[in-house]
């Protein structure tokens, strides 16, 4: 699994009312989510964003409420995955169980700059910056790449035992 995007940098402590603002909770239409994604701290993120791009932001991405709705905002404006220093536990389940793959790199984190186009490939667990400079990861779980590979939780248990 590999994705190359632009990346968006974020800081610390993103929560998921920042991610998607509790005002447009009245939904679970997951294109509108995704229109607002960012829209309390970065204002028309939501529709601008190019699909593929990639989210880097230090620690605790993710804290605050345990809603869904936040990694399904971030997924459908069209981003292909996360890295930060560090994630909420309960985002980060929420993210693979929708099918969002997320990295934990202190070191991506602190190398990439706003508008850099990196690759992250999780076979292989690395990160190529737009430099060339390649960053080893933790590997991805193969379960956990297969659940995100078929789109999440659900797409994946229907594939294992077709219902």
């Amino acid at each position: 699994m590999q994705f190359k995007g632009k990346v968006y940098v974020f800081g610390n402590d993103v929560n998921t009312d920042e991610i998607i603002p509790a005002r447009y909770l009245n939904t679970s239409d997951p294109d509108v989510l995704g229109q607002y994604c960012m829209e309390d701290i970065r204002q028309g993120f939501g529709e601008s964003v190019p699909k593929g791009s990639i989210i880097v932001a230090g620690n605790n991405f993710g804290c605050g409420s345990s809603r869904e709705h936040a990694p399904i905002a971030i997924k459908n404006v069209g981003i292909s995955c996360i890295i930060a220093n560090s994630f909420a536990r309960i985002f980060f389940r929420n993210c693979i169980n929708i099918g969002l793959p997320i990295i934990e790199s202190k070191e991506t984190a602190e190398l990439v700059s706003e508008g850099d186009i990196i690759t992250v490939d999780l076979t292989a667990a690395q990160v190529i910056l737009q430099s060339g400079v390649i960053i080893k990861i933790n590997p991805f779980p193969v379960f956990m790449q297969r659940i995100v590979e078929r789109g999440g939780w659900i797409p994946y248990l229907r594939a294992q035992y077709k219902f």
